[in-house]
């Protein structure tokens, strides 16, 4: 029973962001800004080979430095247990990215493995006994082999490579392929691409008794807990785990990495609050990334254009012990109409850190390859790349056989192509010029996978005539705090500014990852669920008042609108505000509960959960635990239209100007939407002509492990974004039809980019980044 609201419609309008004059002012205090008596700070020794065996360490000199409290290793840190992963992306979720604990063992598996810990009075004091601590190895030369093309014969560790696995089958895609009039047969490639948010990895810990608090940078505050309960050998209840601002995460830090349990285990034996921070190089070793992505993309057409079989076989490096596999096959299935198609996934081990989710996990470098490779098959064709992606348009998901819960991919084309200005593109290589530069247009389409992951919200009204509204998710930069309150006014129908959204606590309701572009969509039904609850509890308290004018009436016969409760036969104005009815029952606040469940299929193609947890799952076959099946395909589509400009004389490419137009659903604050589609826009032109971290064959160091080396887009590298938004709510999902938009904006994005440089150049270039090499033959 959700309140009655005309003047708060908030859904849908542009709102500044809640948390912005927190954040301008440096009133928001993320995980490195809290500091507590007595603290310690802890700097962890890492490894300085990628293969191999430590012989010995030898921590004599770092103990006896100024300030320094203990320097902890295998030996004397303590036991510290593996995680039982627990699938469900609810409450109980337990996934931890890398399974070997810290210091677990004497193996040393990548470049800049955990080795040790040195805990000091300050950070200095902490950096100079790491930096102590001498350790010698037994040396193996690293596998760190960028080439991951299967049937090279010439690789070095065959037992490396994992066979192939079947993802998605239909029909006979090698014979049509084979009996294909139009063929295009091509190899594209994704290099690893490292995290860099601002904020880099942090955690504070101290421990009160059996209690600990860890306040970390996380994506999730409750499978945190979770997982560190679990890898500390103390029960749930006695972990909290509290993330209130977070400066970015793209992913990474959506599960724990080995330092969070490091350093509540050092508290823990200190008996001090003890705190850590990545360093930036450390962001290229231990905290995740991109992994490398080998594609082969085989595509069968009549001379038509109706495509006739389309086969994707990618491989992509993992860790020696963990099994990521990033998804690339996700959107292949349903993206295009085409009646024989096989898409097969496999891993080859490499001497690197565990890779894990980044923007777009999957789909994106997925999409990559898929969209260069439909690019070509027009210009083979001779045929508008876009009219032959509406020619081949499905009716249904034929990956899965079921209807879409809502596409309109159709109309990102159009209007995209109509904004941009598509009619008048001449397709000749090279033909397009404008103040003495070469104009290059390129297109593309993208999706992203829609779904729900359980939450649980808890809504509050007080007497002071103000609302609370808490969920233990968390605001990664994203909006979400904004979004909480936007659903409460328009739940209760109260002002923004009467609202309090608190998150990022495990003390409050479970809420979700924000991860997938799920938060949102999952957030939605369950503050539908709990405003329904704090209603009904209004109601019931408003007839039990005995003053209260409401004395004695049915509550059905009462309403809730505006902040006012009345009875449905009068008008709002003659009602009474909720804080004086709480004030004449002695009541300080009603509250109410609601939850919502994760769709069925919420861990379908999710490419930061690890093979060894989804065996079976999200394959078109349907899932292997039992869920019902699921009723519609759910997704989100864009259209990306790019120009790009080329210098030849001075070898100087840019990219000149950017149209985007997104099928995401009912979007609930297009300010915030805007912008995240523009971030993602921005990670496209560094995915395609910037960023690739780089290993070192001698040692297996990622040698640009800095911002001074590792290339990221910039402000000069920035066009003027036009983001345009369709508005077609999808109500499969939540009753407000909306979806996330945090992966959309990226999806196919580097693609658009390459297609409009091959454009420009005559230059096709399948192997990420783009490089002025490449193009210098022009």
């Amino acid at each position: 029973m959700a309140a009655t609201s005309s003047a708060y419609s908030v859904i849908g309008n542009p709102r500044q962001r809640i948390d912005g004059p927190l954040k301008v002012t440096g009133g928001a205090k993320y995980t490195s800004d809290f500091h507590f008596p007595g603290m310690l700070y802890a700097v962890p020794v890492g490894a300085t080979i990628a293969n191999g065996e430590i012989r010995s360490l030898n921590t004599a000199a770092a103990e006896r430095m100024p300030g320094v409290r203990a320097i902890y290793h295998r030996k004397n840190l303590g036991k510290l247990f593996r995680v039982a992963p627990i699938e469900s992306f609810g409450a109980n979720m337990a996934h931890v990215s890398e399974a070997r604990p810290p210091l677990e063992d004497d193996v040393i598996r990548y470049y800049g493995q955990y080795v040790a810990i040195a805990v000091a009075d300050t950070w200095e004091q902490a950096k100079a006994a790491a930096d102590a601590v001498e350790v010698t190895y037994r040396t193996e030369k690293p596998n760190v082999d960028p080439d991951l093309n299967p049937e090279k014969k010439s690789n070095a560790d065959q037992k490396s490579e994992t066979p192939p696995k079947v993802e998605s089958e239909r029909g006979d895609a090698e014979r049509g392929f084979q009996t294909a009039p139009v063929q295009i047969d091509a190899i594209y490639q994704v290099p690893p691409e490292t995290h860099n948010p601002i904020e880099l990895h942090s955690t504070v810990a101290l421990w009160d008794g059996p209690n600990v608090t860890v306040y970390e940078s996380t994506q999730g505050v409750v499978n945190h807990r979770n997982v560190l309960a679990q890898m500390l050998g103390v029960h749930q209840e006695n972990v909290r785990v509290i993330s209130k601002f977070i400066g970015s995460g793209f992913g990474g830090k959506l599960f724990p990495w080995t330092h969070s349990v490091l350093t509540a285990a050092v508290s823990r034996n200190l008996g001090k609050p003890v705190h850590l921070v990545v360093s930036r190089r450390t962001m290229f070793e231990c905290v995740g990334h991109r992994p490398q992505i080998w594609q082969r993309i085989r595509i069968g057409a009549t001379p038509e254009g109706k495509l006739t079989s389309l086969r994707q076989d990618w491989v992509n490096h993992t860790s020696i012990l963990d099994d990521y596999k990033e998804n690339c096959g996700e959107a292949t299935p349903f993206m295009y109409s085409v009646p024989n198609v096989r898409v097969t996934s496999s891993l080859a081990r490499r001497n690197v850190g565990t890779p894990t989710s980044m923007r777009g996990p999957g789909a994106v470098p997925g999409l990559f390859a898929t969209e260069s490779a439909m690019d070509e098959l027009a210009i083979r064709l001779k045929m508008d790349p876009v009219r032959l992606r509406l020619l081949n348009e499905p009716k249904i998901d034929e990956g899965e056989n079921l209807p879409f819960s809502s596409r309109h991919i159709v109309e990102c084309y159009t209007t995209g192509a109509e904004r941009f200005g598509w009619a008048d593109r001449n397709p000749e290589v090279g033909s397009m010029k404008r103040d003495g530069l070469t104009l290059g247009w390129g297109m593309v389409g993208g999706t992203w996978v829609a779904d729900r992951y359980d939450a649980k919200v808890g809504l509050e009204l007080r007497d002071d005539g103000t609302a609370r509204i808490a969920s233990a998710t968390q605001d990664i930069g994203t909006g979400t705090y904004t979004v909480m309150a936007l659903l409460a006014s328009k739940y209760l129908g109260l002002p923004v500014d009467k609202i309090d959204v608190v998150l990022g606590d495990t003390g409050l309701p479970p809420g979700p990852l924000s991860g997938g572009s799920r938060a949102t969509a999952s957030l939605v039904p369950a503050v539908s669920a709990a405003a329904g609850k704090l209603i009904e509890a209004l109601l019931s308290v408003a007839r039990k008042i005995p003053k209260s004018k409401f004395a004695d009436q049915k509550s059905s016969d009462l309403a809730f609108t505006n902040g006012r409760v009345h009875k449905k036969n009068e008008a709002p104005a003659t009602g009474v505000p909720f804080a004086e009815l709480l004030k004449q029952g002695n009541l300080h606040a009603v509250s109410g509960v609601g939850s919502s469940a994760g769709t069925s299929d919420s861990r379908k193609d999710l490419a930061c959960v690890t093979e060894r947890e989804v065996s079976g799952v999200g394959s078109s076959q349907g899932t292997s635990d039992g869920t019902e099946k699921p009723k519609f395909s759910s997704h989100s589509y864009c259209a990306h239209f790019v120009e790009v400009t080329w210098q030849p004389e001075i070898a100087r490419l840019r990219v000149s100007r950017v149209v985007t137009v997104i099928d995401a659903g009912r979007i609930i604050n297009p300010l915030a939407g805007r912008n995240q589609i523009q971030g993602a826009v921005v990670m496209g032109i560094g995915m395609c002509l910037f960023e690739a971290t780089a290993y070192d064959p001698q040692n297996g160091a990622p040698y640009n492990a800095s911002l001074a080396d590792y290339l990221v887009a910039t402000n000069p590298d920035v066009p003027k974004l036009e983001v345009h938004f369709l508005d077609y709510p999808d109500f499969h999902l939540n009753e407000l039809g909306a979806r996330g938009i945090g992966e959309i904006g990226l999806a196919g994005a580097a693609a658009a980019i390459a297609n409009a440089v091959y454009h420009a150049t005559g230059v096709r270039v399948r192997k990420l980044p783009i490089k002025i090499e490449d193009l210098l033959g022009a």
